[in-house]
């Protein structure tokens, strides 16, 4: 089920009027999560039979991994229950997510010695599953850690899994983040479903307004032969999957950040601006956050992060990025696009940030931008032969014999998207944002425009042909 499905527009009112109207916490609770697994099994009736007994395995490891809760257990017997909770998480995300590649690729091996291959498994990806298993592992690592404490009850574990503004897609959250306000659900208050609201707004606008026409653009040119696009189409494919990514997600962010903000519930921000960066380090500080600060929490730290030689220092960089990319698709172009992003944080450290720092915002702006968006080719292409094609093109080494559909609105949306993005990195937006904070107009002008906003993404959100968000397929 979408935000903005019919069905969901017509359910969440009646959903949140039962929910303003009713004042014990623990109702409130029980309310919302029924109707967070009705939301998740609207969509994947058959996964949330296994979900359901992944987390109450979570939920029985949990007190023997606590020091706190269970003082009696070794450290051996601790560090091997741990084991056995992040395995059979991880289970899931193998056998959902990567079966299919790993069976692709031992068939790949077998051909070679002649030996018979194996049938591929045909196991449907269930959305958010890379999503949900990362924050199961977060709640095990940080109960043994001591930093989280095991839920006290059952339900308030399974409504920190199956939350639904923010299952499908993320932000990435960690059970000590929201313990509290799961535990007791904050009460109604008109800021709060003001500023959510606002939030939604923006977010529905990014994705429908800005995110699918550019998406729709990028899909034609990429679906091509890249071989017959031709250079002017290979640019303008990449900037407008460059653009439509980044108003995509961050704008799912948005509309998970306001829906929980609306119930009361505070979740952390997924993307602070990352296409104004200097540098790619500072990209990834900007860019996925809660994904990024997960592998710095669970993997980079763990790993030895920075701490014992500039050698391992980078050694942990392109073994995070591997890690990231395979995360994001059981693709080859998936893990290439990871060793991409691990070379250039490992060439920032070496030389290139503090290069780009001496050159000037515009520059390092200008540069960083670039590594990104052919870093996004990678992300973008199917396969390692469509990835040759498609930097052939960007490099003018193709010819134009292909000109796929645009429609006409993209200049002006591919304008707005760069408008918006590249905002922040101009003198004039510290004086917007003096503005909003010291006079009145300015948010009342604003207030008027999110509502606006609001009812043209609806109303185009209910006539043109749906778009699934990028980010579910991960």
């Amino acid at each position: 089920m979408l935000f903005y499905d019919s069905l969901f527009l017509t359910l969440f009112p009646v959903l949140y009027v039962l929910y303003l109207a009713i004042h014990n916490s623990s109702i409130k609770k029980w309310i919302l999560l029924i109707a967070s697994f009705l939301f998740y099994a609207w969509g994947e009736p058959l996964f949330v039979p296994v979900l359901m007994a992944s987390t109450f395995v979570d939920y029985l490891l949990a007190p023997h991994l606590s020091k706190i809760a269970d003082n009696q257990n070794s450290e051996a017997r601790r560090q091997f229950l741990l084991a056995v909770g992040v395995g059979s998480s991880l289970a899931l995300l193998v056998l959902y997510k990567y079966s299919g590649f790993l069976v692709a690729n031992l068939n790949g091996l077998l051909t070679l010695f002649g030996t018979a291959s194996i049938s591929e498994p045909k196991i449907a990806l269930p959305i958010g599953v890379s999503f949900i298993v990362f924050e199961k592992i977060t709640y095990l690592v940080d109960t043994y850690r001591g930093i989280s404490r095991p839920a006290k009850r059952f339900s308030d574990y399974c409504l920190f899994v199956l939350f639904f503004p923010k299952l499908l897609a993320g932000p990435i959250l960690k059970y000590h983040e929201i313990e509290k306000q799961i535990a007791a659900p904050p009460a109604f208050a008109w800021e709060d479903f003001w500023i959510g609201f606002t939030r939604f707004a923006q977010g529905i606008f990014k994705k429908v307004i800005i995110a699918d026409p550019l998406g729709a653009c990028a899909d034609s040119i990429f679906g091509a032969d890249p071989w017959s696009i031709g250079y002017s189409y290979a640019w303008l494919g990449i900037v407008c999957f460059t653009l439509q990514i980044y108003f995509d997600f961050s704008g799912y962010s948005d509309m998970a950040i306001g829906l929980a903000r609306m119930f009361g519930f505070r979740l952390r921000e997924n993307f602070n601006m990352p296409y104004i960066s200097q540098s790619l380090t500072e990209f990834w500080q900007r860019w996925h956050i809660s994904l990024t600060t997960w592998i710095r929490d669970y993997l980079y730290i763990p790993l030895g992060g920075n701490r014992i030689s500039n050698f391992i220092t980078y050694r942990n960089l392109w073994i995070c990025f591997l890690f990231s990319g395979l995360w994001h698709g059981a693709s080859w172009n998936f893990i290439l696009w990871g060793a991409y992003n691990g070379l250039f944080l490992t060439l920032d450290r070496i030389f290139l940030r503090a290069s780009l720092r001496r050159s000037g915002a515009i520059v390092g702006t200008t540069v960083t931008l670039l590594i990104v968006m052919l870093g996004w080719v990678i992300f973008r292409s199917p396969n390692i032969s469509h990835l040759s094609g498609y930097m052939a093109a960007l490099a003018g080494f193709t010819s134009s014999t292909t000109k796929p559909a645009i429609s006409g609105d993209i200049p002006f949306t591919i304008a707005l998207g760069a408008l918006l993005s590249l905002l922040p990195a101009t003198s004039l937006y510290p004086l917007l944002i003096r503005a909003w904070k010291t006079m009145n107009w300015p948010r009342i002008v604003a207030n008027f425009a999110f509502v606006a906003m609001y009812i043209i993404a609806l109303a185009r959100a209910i006539t043109i042909p749906f778009q699934p968000f990028i980010y579910f397929r991960f």
